[in-house]
């Protein structure tokens, strides 16, 4: 793959500073509405908006929480927690949301291609 083209999979959403810590934003990214969480340690991440159990785009409302090692989203709605790192539900293994490639630099946050999913 060329530079320019690896260089095109990457979208500016906003900069690190307009996320709040351990709240959600959103953004649309390839045609994907993804939410977008900033830990108290400026880690990010992105994952699709879309909750499996809802039906809808409610996970950027989320509460960002931590269980064990394991930093998470709560859906806003039937609370079932998604893994920031996996998207995978930690209340049942088989459901999961997409996860995206972040990166940040010289502070803007930029967010890549889906993830392959998780074995």
């Amino acid at each position: 793959m060329s530079r320019d083209r690896a260089d095109e999979e990457w979208r500016p959403v906003c900069r690190l500073e307009d996320l709040v810590a351990e709240r959600g934003a959103t953004a649309l990214v390839h045609g994907q509405a993804v939410a977008l969480f900033r830990t108290h340690d400026d880690e990010v991440h992105a994952l699709g908006n879309h909750d499996p159990f809802e039906k809808n785009s409610c996970l950027a409302r989320g509460i960002v929480g931590t269980r064990g090692d394991v930093r998470f989203v709560g859906s806003p709605v039937h609370r079932h927690a998604f893994d920031l790192r996996t998207g995978r539900c930690l209340e049942d293994a088989e459901v999961g949301v997409p996860v995206y490639d972040v990166r940040v630099e010289e502070g803007v946050v930029l967010v890549g291609r889906r993830k392959a999913p998780s074995a």
